[in-house]
C-alpha cells in the first residue's frame, strides 16, 4: 500500500490529517517555534539551549570557551619559582633538605665512568655551549629573525647577571673542597641557557629533547665528578627552566592571536 504524500500544512498545524504528537516525546528544535504541535520543537518543553542562554567564547562568538593558550606553560614557570624559593632558602639556612642534598652528592661523586661523566660536566662550559648558541641565533638572523636572536643573546647574559650575585649571597661550600659560591651551578645554567635557546632558534621540535637531554647530561657530570652538590644543579633548573615556560607561553598566545579565525 503506497503512503500519500505528506502536505507542506502539515507542519503549521493545518490540514486534513495533522500528524499526531506523542506528549513529552521532542522533535528537532527550532528557536521560532512556539505554538503547541509544532514539529519543530517539543509539545510542552522548551529548548535545551535557548540562544540568550549560550555561553559565548573569546570575541563573543557563541560555544564554549577553549583552554587559554599557554595557560598551564604559566603555571609550570610559577610552580618552578616556588620550587626554586624553597631550595634556595633550605640552602640558606643549612636546613634538612640541604643536609640530605650533601650526603646524596657524597654518596653518587666519582661514580660512573670518569671520561663520560667529565664529558658531561664540560658541555656547560662557555667555549663549549656558547658556539652553539651563536650559530643558533646566526640562523635565525638569516632567517629574519633577529629579534628572537636578541633575545636568545639576552637570555645568556642573564646568566651571570643571575647567578654570580646569588653565589655570593648564599656562599654555599662546594664539595671536597673548602671553597664557597656553588649555589646555583652556572654551568648547569649556561648549559640549559644555550642549548634551549638555541633549539627554540632553529625550531625544529626535534631538537627541543636534545636540548634537555645535553642539560641533564651536563648535571649529572658536574654531581658525578663531584664538582657540584645535587641542588645546586637543581636550583639552577628550577630558574632558568621557569624563564624558559614564561617565554614558550607567550610565543603560544602570539602564534594563538595571528591564527585566522574560521
Amino acid at each position: 500500500m503506497r503512503e500519500e504524500p505528506r502536505s507542506q500544512g502539515t507542519a503549521g498545524g493545518a490540514g486534513s490529517g495533522p500528524p499526531q504528537f506523542l506528549p513529552g516525546r521532542a522533535i528537532a528544535h527550532h528557536a521560532g517555534a512556539t505554538r503547541a504541535g509544532d514539529p519543530h520543537r517539543s509539545d510542552r518543553r522548551a529548548p535545551h539551549t535557548p540562544r540568550g542562554e549560550r555561553h559565548t567564547g573569546p570575541g563573543g562568538r557563541p560555544g564554549t570557551t577553549p583552554p587559554v593558550p599557554g595557560r598551564p606553560a604559566f603555571v609550570v614557570a610559577l610552580l618552578s619559582l616556588c620550587a626554586f624559593a624553597l631550595v634556595t632558602w633550605q640552602v640558606a639556612v643549612r636546613g634538612p633538605l640541604a643536609g640530605l642534598d650533601e650526603r646524596a652528592g657524597r654518596a653518587l661523586a666519582g661514580r660512573g665512568p670518569a671520561w663520560l661523566t667529565e664529558l658531561g660536566a664540560d658541555l656547560g662550559h662557555l667555549h663549549v655551549a656558547l658556539p652553539v648558541l651563536a650559530a643558533a641565533m646566526g640562523y635565525a638572523v638569516w632567517r629574519g629573525r633577529w629579534r628572537a636572536a636578541l633575545c636568545a643573546g639576552a637570555a645568556m647574559a642573564l646568566v651571570p647577571a643571575l647567578v654570580v650575585p646569588l653565589k655570593l649571597l648564599l656562599d654555599r661550600p662546594g664539595p671536597f673542597t673548602g671553597a664557597t659560591g656553588y649555589y646555583p651551578s652556572g654551568h648547569t645554567a649556561t648549559a640549559l641557557v644555550a642549548y634551549g635557546a638555541a633549539a627554540l632558534l632553529t625550531r625544529p621540535r626535534a631538537l627541543a629533547p636534545v636540548a634537555a637531554v645535553l642539560t641533564a647530561a651536563t648535571g649529572a657530570g658536574l654531581v658525578l665528578r663531584g664538582y657540584h652538590w645535587p641542588l645546586d644543579v637543581v636550583g639552577s633548573v628550577l630558574l632558568f627552566g621557569a624563564g624558559f615556560a614564561g617565554v614558550s607561553a607567550r610565543g603560544r598566545r602570539r602564534s594563538s592571536g595571528r591564527t585566522p579565525s574560521r
